[in-house]
């Protein structure tokens, strides 16, 4: 018979209860967020115009390429641009003004329409990581993302108080063919959540179907006269629109559908290694991709899109959380502003293979640059590990719940009379503590952000549930929720129309993995 071990004293009463209170799954979902706080500017007005002329003078001089697209090379003809082969050059002002038609913010309707977004003006709006051909766990490891995988981050995210937005391709279901996997991932959005989400640009018809399947879901009418959908349009840095992004631009675009123009750039690579270098070539790059959507449907939803991370100049790997990446996404922020644009940029970046103090460390200077930047609309916001190439499970979960801090960072300070405590200054006086005062009693639930995943328990009560670090007690969230999921009701002729359409579609194509 083993020796008994001396048993600790465990709290009980009141913290036990707040404690299992905190550790109760809820499903509320915040509200996208709303600033009351100025952005962070690093740019004064001389540098703003001296970048502006200079953007202006790229479209000009040098000019963009619209590749295998001799469509819109004809409509870029008839709007006034220079057409030389495949090289378009754009008259200083024609860009601009052909802007100027794109709403400054717009609502992205959701099949809940409480969970409905505005995206603009002084509004953020967070969705998930977006991309990642591998997946990892804390119990498989690294592997290629399956159809499993998606539909396991789609329920995440539904779960998560202050995501808003169910995101696009949280990762790559690399189980299911390339030119059908598109319809797997937008029948696991509209079905297992009820938030807004993205539709697919891999090719112009997969857009085509995006556009359909939401006809089933929202009406037809509906979707011709309201933005249910966001999408990704990536420019080719350095100036290159290839036809499949400008072919699902086009689509989106004549549906009233919104199109988030993003050059990619890694510093060094795809664009100058300088700030004020960098923000020209972007600048240049959206200017010419807005243009077009506004050419091809004028007042079609359109996002300023900055995605940029510098290089490491030994391997040439991306790097994330730099002071150089915040300088150019502060200074796109005012020039998105200036264009009277919703921007896109930041999110969970790092470059770390594993959730652990390297992605702590970028991840949170990628998010807090997102918000003071003046982001509306931040894609990967959770999630994101290995510089993209990854969707992370416990990764996912600790970075959704650290976006409840930039609700409460976006509240401001504000001035009124109950928050300046005026009554419980005098209560207490000299010499006193405010634990008991009546101020105290009647804010202490909502007076602080309260995370919950991280552990802030006494080191005894911490040892004797296991010691766990924070990527443990993350994997415990996972499970927990994915145990507790409960899937959002639909319209059953809804969900079988869409059935049938997603069958049809499969039927009438075989498999193709290119």
């Amino acid at each position: 018979m083993s020796e008994a071990t001396p048993r600790r004293r465990t709290r009980g009463g009141g913290g036990a209860a707040r404690r299992a209170e905190r550790g109760a799954v809820s499903f509320e979902t915040a509200k996208y967020i709303q600033r009351n706080i100025p952005n962070f500017e690093v740019l004064n007005e001389e540098a703003l115009e001296v970048i502006e002329y200079n953007a202006e003078t790229v479209l000009e001089e040098i000019g963009v390429n619209f590749v295998d697209n001799p469509a819109a090379l004809d409509r870029w003809r008839e709007a006034g641009a220079d057409v030389s082969g495949e090289r378009v050059r754009i008259p200083r002002g024609l860009a601009r003004k052909l802007c100027a038609t794109a709403p400054s913010e717009f609502t992205q309707h959701a099949r809940n329409p409480e969970k409905s977004v505005v995206i603009g003006g002084k509004n953020l709006v967070l969705a998930p990581v977006y991309g990642p051909p591998f997946v990892r766990d804390i119990n498989g490891g690294r592997r290629y993302a399956t159809m499993d995988d998606f539909s396991k981050f789609v329920k995440l995210a539904y779960m998560s108080k202050w995501l808003h937005h169910s995101g696009g391709t949280v990762c790559e279901p690399t189980d299911v063919p390339v030119n059908k996997r598109h319809l797997d991932m937008l029948m696991a959005h509209m079905t297992l959540s009820d938030k807004p989400f993205m539709g697919s640009v891999t090719e112009p018809s997969r857009a085509q179907d995006s556009v359909e399947m939401c006809e089933i879901l929202f009406g037809k009418d509906f979707v011709q006269q309201n933005t249910v959908m966001t999408s990704l349009t990536n420019i080719n840095s350095p100036m290159t629109f290839d036809d499949v992004m400008m072919g699902s631009l086009e689509v989106y675009a004549k549906n009233n559908q919104a199109c988030i123009i993003s050059p990619f750039i890694v510093g060094g690579a795809m664009a100058p290694v300088s700030v004020a270098g960098t923000l020209t070539q972007v600048l240049a790059e959206v200017l010419a991709g807005v243009a077009y959507s506004q050419i091809v449907h004028p007042g079609a939803p359109a996002i300023f899109g900055a995605f940029v991370s510098s290089i490491d100049m030994n391997s040439g790997a991306p790097t994330f959380g730099t002071p150089e990446a915040s300088l150019v996404t502060y200074g796109a922020g005012q020039l998105a502003r200036r264009l009277n644009l919703p921007f896109r940029s930041a999110g969970s970046f790092c470059g770390s293979k594993l959730p652990d103090a390297q992605a702590a460390y970028e991840t949170a200077n990628s998010l807090n640059m997102g918000l003071m930047s003046g982001v509306n609309f931040m894609l990967h916001s959770c999630g994101w590990l290995e510089g993209g190439l990854v969707a992370d499970f416990e990764k996912f979960v600790m970075d959704a719940d650290q976006l409840g801090t930039l609700h409460g960072l976006a509240k401001g300070v504000p001035i009124d009379g109950d928050n300046l405590a005026m009554d419980a200054i005098r209560e207490v006086g000299p010499g006193g503590h405010y634990l008991g005062c009546a101020h105290t009693q009647a804010n202490f639930k909502s007076a602080f952000w309260k995370s919950d995943l991280l552990d802030y328990k006494p080191f005894e009560t911490w040892e004797e549930e296991g010691a766990r670090d924070t990527r443990t007690l993350a994997a415990n969230r996972v499970t927990k929720l994915l145990d507790t999921y409960e899937q959002p009701a639909m319209d059953p002729s809804i969900k079988e129309a869409l059935d049938a359409y997603v069958a049809q579609k499969k039927e009438n194509m075989p498999d193709s993995f290119l």
